[in-house]
């Protein structure tokens, strides 16, 4: 309560107090900030494309034009949920067992994913063109994360032309056209979430 009153008092001093969702605007405002405005963030959408998909980097990962590349970008970590993610890929491993899982990002949790799941590429970090690559050379986008409060992972993915599942917050909330670009699940709802991934790969 100290903290929050204090950034309160600091943010409320000042003409404007910017935030990236109109679900972090409403947040901030039931909790008494004034004066704020919504910018979203945008994506580079030359570098994020879908022409950056790379047959030889998937021949790297062992996989052809008809393997299913199912990927997840970001830190992992215990915040990001990625217990549902696995679910997920193991569902959609059952319909698909060809199926390969592309995790892109370090973090604590990398060696229990790999116990896991020890057939997923781990490519660690990525960054530039070469994360830009892996986007697009994926196939199905997973975003299991509900601990954001933009997700740029979200925008870069839908530049790079890849569906997506994710809960129906942050980002995906506010730039996720439904039924057009991907499928968005109730917030904190793994089994949909399971769901939607696999009605989604079958797609």
């Amino acid at each position: 309560k100290p903290i929050m009153a204090y950034l309160r008092k600091f943010h409320n001093r000042t003409l404007c107090t910017m935030v990236p969702t109109e679900a972090l605007r409403r947040e901030l405002a039931r909790a008494g900030f004034h004066n704020l405005a919504v910018v979203t963030r945008g994506v580079d959408t030359v570098q994020f494309d879908p022409s950056r998909r790379s047959e030889a980097l998937r021949r790297s990962w062992g996989v052809d034009a008809d393997t299913l590349v199912v990927s997840c970008v970001g830190r992992l970590a215990r915040e990001k949920n990625l217990d549902v993610l696995m679910s997920a890929f193991e569902a959609i491993e059952r319909q698909h067992p060809q199926a390969r899982l592309l995790v892109v990002g370090s973090g604590p949790l990398r060696a229990e994913l790999e116990v896991r799941c020890p057939q997923a590429i781990f490519a660690g970090q990525r960054t530039g063109d070469d994360l830009a690559a892996h986007y697009a050379s994926s196939d199905l986008f997973l975003f299991p994360s509900l601990s954001e409060t933009f997700g740029n992972v979200t925008t870069e993915a839908l530049a790079s032309g890849l569906p997506i599942v994710a809960f129906d917050y942050a980002a995906a909330a506010q730039v996720i056209a439904a039924e057009e670009q991907g499928v968005r699940v109730p917030f904190g709802d793994s089994e949909a979430f399971v769901h939607a991934a696999v009605a989604l790969s079958l797609d």
